[in-house]
């Protein structure tokens, strides 16, 4: 009886350090985490409209309690758009180009069930936040003995600065294009004006989700401007959502786009932002209800980035195909301004632009979550920034093919896909952690199938990038 007080208080709102300290008090020694919570307790907690919290000892930050106010489904909306950034970052630009000038509207269907598969993974992410009261990786950290902690945030680090990398090059290309500054300078204020958007996230975390959505709202504009010059044929776009390949290049050009859609570091920070979203304020509704209105959040949040993926695919295979040249960012955009005229070839910039500035600051964000949620430490968004940004100046200094680098980044997220999605999945089937909200068989299977896929086709770039054919 004592004991579930005790839970039910840290539920109210007691900090973990309180329950820790009281009950080395009472027993004289150690407690002990079992790692076990009993599947009654969590059921029942989650009825109630109470987050789950699960080894709350070793994770000091908490989440804002359900109340069961009546919240507006309006006052839900958001963490959904600072996380679809990472969809329309400058690699996923170059990708759809790439895709549209070499084989016109032969690969549309993938980007449709790529984004189709990214709003599966996306609620799941922001279902187990909600739920639990944690995120992704404070539910990893919490499950592992130090050593495995350390290694597994070694590689989500890895992953975090090769995200960073296509951002601050993409936006350095941005501001060579615009400005004709040497690509070193313009990683560097790349660099800076993210770090300011960040001390947005520090102060007040509504403030930056609006600035977020405005910059995607600046990509959206920038991506899509051509499209309205020479708009496209329907019945070639309708044609282009039959699932067909033409030659082997095709089949491996299709794996490349699905196999890159889910980035590791959204998955990581989506069930971050569910929680953070409401950061200083009194209410918050119960999990049925911002369940629901986090459906609507992804839906339409990954509908606008996947309108902007398809957008940039129309342009390219309406106004670009079969143009040499056009398989890097600098190369597209010059070819938009040979085709479309100099107008939208500088909105086009400054749409890659507003992508790297939106994508390099939510990829930092992911950053210091992973930190914290794996190795307990508070580290200062600065710090985080420093640790993701180096690298990519580093190259932008030494390298005379940053595209390359472009490359090799998109292997290393490759192979870290998978390290997000098998916990996801399995989190998200655990009973005894999510309760009554936990997936069904049907569910779980069609999720297993999704992270089957994209699992097996990041292998196979990966190993087709190390034999010279990607």
């Amino acid at each position: 009886m004592d004991d579930r007080n005790q839970s039910n208080q840290t539920l109210n709102g007691r900090q973990p350090s309180d329950n820790h300290e009281r009950n080395e008090h009472d027993s004289g020694s150690e407690p002990v985490d079992s790692g076990f919570v009993d599947p009654d307790e969590a059921a029942v907690l989650a009825a109630s409209g109470r987050p789950h919290r699960q080894h709350m000892r070793s994770v000091p930050k908490l989440a804002t309690p359900h109340t069961g106010a009546k919240t507006k489904l309006s006052a839900i909306i958001g963490p959904a758009f600072v996380a679809a950034v990472a969809y329309v970052d400058p690699g996923n630009v170059a990708a759809n180009i790439t895709s549209g000038a070499r084989y016109g509207f032969l690969l549309v269907w993938v980007l449709v069930l790529a984004n189709a598969m990214s709003v599966l993974i996306q609620y799941q992410s922001a279902k187990l936040g909600i739920v639990t009261g944690q995120s992704l990786p404070a539910l990893l950290g919490n499950r592992m003995n130090p050593g495995g902690r350390l290694l597994f945030f070694a590689q989500a680090e890895v992953i975090a600065i090769a995200t960073d990398l296509a951002e601050v090059i993409g936006g350095a290309i941005a501001l060579n294009l615009l400005f004709g500054l040497p690509m070193f300078v313009g990683g560097c204020i790349i660099g800076a004006v993210s770090t300011v958007l960040l001390r947005f996230q520090g102060r007040s975390q509504n403030l930056f989700e609006k600035l977020i959505v405005a910059l995607l709202l600046v990509i959206t504009f920038g991506f899509i401007a051509g499209l309205f010059i020479e708009p496209p044929a329907p019945s070639k776009v309708l044609g282009g959502l039959v699932p067909h390949f033409n030659g082997s290049d095709s089949v491996l050009m299709a794996s490349s786009m699905l196999g890159a859609t889910v980035m590791p570091h959204a998955i990581y920070l989506h069930s971050t932002l569910v929680n953070d979203h409401y950061e200083g304020r009194k209410e918050r509704p119960d999990i049925r209800r911002e369940l629901f209105g986090t459906k609507i959040d992804v839906v339409w949040a990954l509908l606008l980035a996947g309108t902007v993926n398809l957008a940039l695919l129309l342009l390219a295979a309406n106004s670009l195909h079969g143009m040499s040249g056009t398989d890097t960012i600098e190369g597209a955009q010059h070819a938009v301004v040979q085709v479309l005229g100099p107008v939208i070839g500088t909105i086009f910039s400054i749409g890659l632009l507003a992508s790297s500035l939106s994508s390099t600051s939510v990829g930092t964000y992911a950053g210091q979550e992973i930190m914290h949620g794996l190795l307990h430490v508070d580290a200062p968004m600065w710090a985080c920034r420093i640790i993701t940004l180096v690298p990519a100046l580093v190259i932008l200094w030494f390298s005379s093919n940053p595209t390359f680098a472009l490359v090799v980044g998109q292997v290393i997220l490759s192979i870290g896909i998978p390290f997000a999605i098998i916990p996801l999945m399995r989190y998200t089937h655990d009973r005894q952690l999510m309760g009554q909200w936990a997936d069904g068989p049907v569910k779980h299977v069609i999720f297993m199938l999704v992270a089957a896929l994209i699992i097996v086709l990041n292998v196979t770039l990966v190993v087709l990038t190390f034999m010279g054919r990607n």
